[in-house]
């Protein structure tokens, strides 16, 4: 009898564990795969130009002038890479970027992180003058005259700091951390960490920093972005080839090429190739230029994701 009366019950449990399938109305179905066919458009808008610039720097320019490459090259053509990986100047430029986005990211995040952490606490003497007065410099700026005659007289001209300091803050940036920090670390928290005898610095690197991962991926990410496809900076502050950046690099290799191309020659052939080249060479640099981050945005997409919308809506 208590066997029975056991496995009876055993029963029982098992019937509650089991997940309750609700039965889906017609109107839930459809709505579904309407949502899927909109997404699955809209991701084809988004990544067939990646993939067409992908496939076109491994096609003859001919076939992608004349409009019939699609899916998938019909005719290889990979002279276009050869030129560029045995351009001298590449390598040093990776490595130069590198550089530049490593020590300029960490810099940034050095910067804004605790500025933002300091702006998004109430108890902040001033807080409101200062959140103006970052604010003001997002509409109004002295110009690039006013800021090369500072970076100069610095010394910021032909080394590494010209590339970083700046623009080692983000005002921009630097909201959105605010935000996040004031919308996610409650008052409460820090009362009872002061209870506790924890100090603000403490707190700040054992408690603010830990809770904060999506943020600092995303703002890991926005500055990484920025310093690996700033040139403009470069073109100001930079006169030596051994220091220019990756995108700087490409742009003189396709500059050079580009003018090889229209000058004037007797052998037809030859301009000819030289023309298909300086074509391929387009897509070639996109592809060269764009794949590290490609590699590193999946490894940061779920903070990134959840950092931007815990940063813009709330506040």
């Amino acid at each position: 009898m208590g066997k029975n009366t056991e496995t009876t019950s055993n029963k029982n449990r098992k019937k509650k564990n089991k997940p309750v399938r609700v039965k889906q109305m017609s109107s839930d179905r459809w709505f579904d795969l309407i949502n899927y066919a909109i997404l699955g458009i809209v991701a084809i808008i988004v990544l067939y130009p990646l993939y067409f610039v992908l496939v076109a720097s491994v096609t003859d320019p001919m076939v992608v002038n004349n409009g019939t490459l699609l899916l998938y090259p019909t005719k290889w053509y990979t002279k276009g890479y050869q030129k560029i990986f045995a351009y001298r100047s590449l390598w040093l430029g990776y490595r130069n970027s590198l550089v530049y986005m490593v020590l300029g990211t960490a810099i940034n995040l050095a910067v804004t992180i605790p500025g933002a952490y300091a702006l998004s606490r109430k108890d902040f003497v001033g807080r409101g003058l200062v959140l103006k007065l970052f604010a003001f410099t997002m509409f109004f700026s002295g110009g690039l005259i006013p800021s090369y005659i500072i970076n100069t007289s610095l010394g910021m001209q032909n080394n590494l700091w010209a590339m970083i300091l700046p623009g080692a803050l983000s005002v921009w940036n630097l909201m959105i951390a605010r935000t996040f920090f004031s919308s996610t670390l409650p008052e409460e928290l820090l009362d009872a960490a002061h209870i506790d005898g924890c100090s603000d610095f403490r707190f700040f690197f054992r408690m603010a920093l830990p809770l904060s991962k999506a943020l600092l991926a995303v703002i890991t990410l926005y500055y990484a972005v920025g310093h690996w496809n700033g040139y403009f900076h470069a073109l100001i502050y930079l006169n030596k080839e051994d220091m220019f950046p990756l995108q700087l690099v490409l742009r003189n290799l396709l500059i050079v090429n580009q003018v090889k191309s229209s000058s004037m020659t007797s052998d037809l052939q030859n301009m000819a190739d030289k023309i298909r080249l300086a074509e391929q060479l387009k897509y070639g640099i996109i592809v060269v230029s764009s794949l590290p981050l490609l590699i590193i945005y999946p490894f940061l997409q779920r903070f990134f994701t959840k950092g931007v919308l815990v940063g813009s809506i709330k506040g």
